[in-house]
């Protein structure tokens, strides 16, 4: 006991050499995380005869930055973004939407058979999405949706871990609170409104980052639903530049350099609240 008081003493007095060992930790993960970034772009800037030389060089000879402007008149890259962004804005607000009103329902109500249809809930996501690929593609079909916007934001819309996520944050947030506006006469959803959604913004900063993720990086789904090229999505444009055989890397690379910034910008502006939100959900339940 004597020992541990005396290391953690010493950790807490941040000696020099702890210091020095977590910095270097810090710089070392931060350079594997980030080298693949670098790579795309030192790749889409470099000339086409440096790129499978041996050994590699990490820094080209000369740039050629005309290589994004490529790879932006190739896939036609301004409808592809424009239909990404209106899929995955859609599709965010609708499942986040969704998300905190079942959530808040989960975690606030009680109702008859409330954890088996939580638990129900849950076990889909072990259902692998390849098993409701052929039924929701017959569904949207009939409802004559495909070559659509709506046929690709609705079905994933309502999924469980958002839901998950928002039940176990919510689960921790005051009845007393909910409680209080009953008895002044506050409507459930002026609950929802003034109560619930102001105290759990790291809880919507998640939702956005994992729902804007997840959108704006599905291929499969609109693989399967469009057919009409002026509906393509960016990871299908992505798709669209690798040849049969031959594939251009340079404009590969440009162009997936171009196709990840709405992600990284979405993290950027949620990222204060994000890691409190991560630590607040799905741990407690």
């Amino acid at each position: 006991m004597k020992d541990s008081a005396v290391l953690q003493e010493y950790v807490k007095k941040k000696h020099p050499v702890v210091m020095a060992a977590q910095y270097l930790f810090i710089g070392i993960v931060t350079l594997l995380v980030l080298f693949p970034f670098y790579w795309m772009f030192v790749t889409a800037v470099k000339p086409v005869s440096e790129i499978f030389t041996y050994p590699p060089t990490l820094w080209p000879s000369e740039f050629h930055f005309n290589n994004f402007i490529a790879a932006i008149k190739e896939t036609n890259f301004l409808i592809l973004f424009k239909n990404s962004f209106i899929v995955t804005f859609s599709a965010t607000v609708i499942t986040v939407f969704i998300n905190l009103l079942a959530g808040y329902a989960f975690a606030k109500f009680q109702f008859k058979g409330k954890e088996v249809c939580f638990f129900i809930v849950l076990s889909t996501l072990m259902i692998p999405i390849q098993v409701t690929m052929i039924p929701n593609y017959m569904i949207i079909s009939r409802l004559h949706l495909l070559n659509n916007y709506w046929g690709l934001i609705l079905p994933p819309c309502a999924e469980a871990f958002g839901l998950f996520l928002s039940r176990q944050f919510m689960s921790e947030l005051p009845n007393e609170l909910i409680e209080s506006a009953r008895i002044d006469g506050t409507t459930e959803f002026g609950i929802f409104r003034h109560i619930i959604l102001p105290n759990s913004k790291s809880l919507l900063s998640v939702l956005i980052i994992f729902t804007v993720m997840w959108r704006w990086n599905d291929f499969q789904w609109p693989l399967i639903v469009l057919s009409d090229s002026k509906m393509y999505t960016v990871q299908i444009g992505l798709a669209m530049l690798n040849g049969s055989q031959y594939i251009n890397w340079n404009m590969l690379m440009g162009a997936s350099l171009i196709a990840i910034l709405p992600v990284l910008i979405v993290f950027f502006i949620f990222q204060k609240q994000f890691v409190q939100g991560i630590a607040s959900t799905g741990i407690k339940g």
